[in-house]
């Protein structure tokens, strides 16, 4: 039976770029990171020899349940991927929302910080959020992110 999600992983091309990015600029804590080159970690990934840096990510003042993250990033030393682009319509894609408070106060932020956005800030004007506000951007590798402001 499933209890809870554990975390989310995305697979990233520098970690050092993306601590910087997802710590420096988004403002996640980060929590934990280590260098995962063993047995273990082959036999789970079904790469011989895999050699990876790992980077877990929390939320300032979130509990964070028993994994004690709710993001993680892998950059594969051994075997190195190669970039593969995926829009947000094909299969497989996959992003990450954020909730926020002040939507637009953090987008000026990102974007003063360089980031780039897939759209302006939009309102939600159906659905469960209706009257809210949400946008997507894009993390170092082009990873798609979403910030999503609740209707008040």
């Amino acid at each position: 039976m499933i209890r809870d999600i554990w975390h989310t992983s995305f697979t990233v091309s520098n970690i050092e770029k993306s601590i910087a990015f997802y710590r420096d600029i988004l403002g996640l804590t980060l929590i934990h990171e280590q260098i995962q080159h063993n047995e273990y970690t082959a036999n789970l990934v079904g790469y011989p020899n895999a050699h990876l840096k790992v980077a877990m990510f929390g939320i300032s003042n979130k509990p964070m349940g028993a994994a004690g993250h709710v993001l993680e990033l892998v950059e594969y030393v051994h075997p190195k991927g190669e970039y593969v682009p995926v829009g947000t319509a094909h299969t497989r894609s996959a992003h990450f929302a954020f909730e926020v408070d002040d939507i637009f106060t953090l987008v000026q932020k990102l974007k003063t910080a360089g980031v780039e956005f897939k759209s302006d800030v939009v309102k939600i004007v159906e659905g469960r959020n209706k009257g809210g506000y949400t946008v997507y951007f894009y993390d170092p590798d082009n990873i798609t992110l979403e910030l999503v402001q609740a209707p008040k």
